[in-house]
């Protein structure tokens, strides 16, 4: 088993890439390692012809992914879009993981991420010894897309200012990138393409330019629709995670993710799942991720802690870490819904003194 914490998609889903390869007789963009077909099956899971079983990666509308992939087919970058917690960081990773068996060509975006980053910088070692060479150019993960035909990933691209945000323009029009020190450019190699993503949730928001939004097409990124689907999308990852983790003790209980999806899908609404009661919402995202976190916090718990058997008292204990970011108004919100849902259900009686107690 490898020793890595977190392998990239590429790595940790290789057998599953080799035999799409292997079943995949459609035609295939240049420089893609499987075609548009095969890529969808990679992210929506199924069952190949010689009964090989893919897993799904992404639980939701195929069509949108459909038309993810579609979008980097053409000259258009694609631009995934939604609330935090909407998987477009993964669908990014396995997108570039499917489409150029790499994942790894990322910049990620913040309030300091300079032009340099986007662009390229220099080996002021090299530099200073023998001035501007192509030996002294240190290219950027965006860069060495261009010149390998590769997908590159912009994670978080409104948190990057403005202006550096602008550098991407010409990049995504034109297909090349200008190295005026040097007289010369980059031209992108056919299979190049640019995923990047985006929240409107984050403080600090840098709007896209208009000419920079007509080279992206959109793709919104949904909330899980149903509880179910939720319920499914966590369990796979706690399980997935579990492993990779090597959490000590037994797989969660159904019923026990189902509570902790269907606390954070109510006070998400801002109503019970029936619409009968109508609740205060939190400030803090209560995103498909962090139900994710909640239960492998609890696992953790019960498998150091306890008989490695996820309880109520384990769940507990993160609950409140994940909706309580507001020490003030989200306190209230949170002890309103144990008083008024929570202490109403006869099977979550166990769940509302952990709760409480932990108050």
């Amino acid at each position: 088993m490898s020793q890595t914490l977190r392998q990239h998609a590429e790595q940790q889903f290789a057998e599953e890439l080799e035999e799409l390869k292997k079943a995949d007789n459609r035609e295939r963009p240049e420089n893609w390692v499987l075609s548009p077909w095969a890529v969808a099956e990679y992210l929506m899971g199924g069952t190949l012809a010689n009964g090989f079983q893919v897993s799904a990666k992404y639980i939701g509308n195929r069509r949108l992914m459909e038309t993810a992939i579609a979008t980097l087919a053409t000259d258009r970058a694609l631009l995934l879009f939604g609330v935090p917690g909407t998987a477009k960081s993964w669908v990014s990773e396995h997108l570039a993981a499917a489409v150029s068996g790499d994942s790894t060509l990322l910049i990620q975006g913040t309030a300091g991420t300079s032009e340099e980053q986007l662009r390229y910088g220099w080996n002021y070692a090299e530099l200073l010894a023998k001035g501007p060479s192509k030996a002294a150019l240190v290219p950027s993960p965006l860069m060495r897309a261009m010149e390998q035909g590769k997908t590159a990933r912009v994670e978080e691209l409104t948190r990057i200012p403005a202006d550096v945000q602008d550098t991407l323009i010409t990049i995504l029009s034109e297909k090349s990138l200008p190295v005026p020190e040097l007289g010369s450019e980059t031209q992108a190699v056919r299979g190049f393409n640019v995923i990047a993503t985006a929240n409107n949730r984050d403080k600090g928001i840098n709007e896209l330019s208009s000419a920079l939004k007509r080279r992206f097409n959109t793709v919104i990124l949904p909330v899980p629709a149903s509880e179910d689907e939720e319920v499914s999308i966590v369990s796979k990852r706690v399980a997935e995670l579990g492993r990779a983790l090597q959490l000590p003790g037994e797989p969660p209980a159904l019923k026990e993710v189902r509570r902790v999806v269907q606390i954070f899908r109510e006070l998400r609404n801002g109503q019970t799942e029936d619409g009968k009661t109508k609740l205060k919402t939190s400030s803090a995202t209560l995103s498909t991720a962090e139900a994710i976190s909640v239960i492998n916090s609890g696992m953790a718990l019960a498998g150091h802690f306890g008989d490695g058997v996820l309880r109520a008292g384990d769940i507990a204990a993160s609950l409140v870490g994940a909706i309580v970011k507001d020490p003030v108004q989200d306190a209230v919100v949170w002890r309103e819904y144990q008083e008024t849902v929570m202490k109403e259900r006869s099977d979550w009686k166990d769940l509302y003194r952990a709760c409480r107690e932990q108050n």
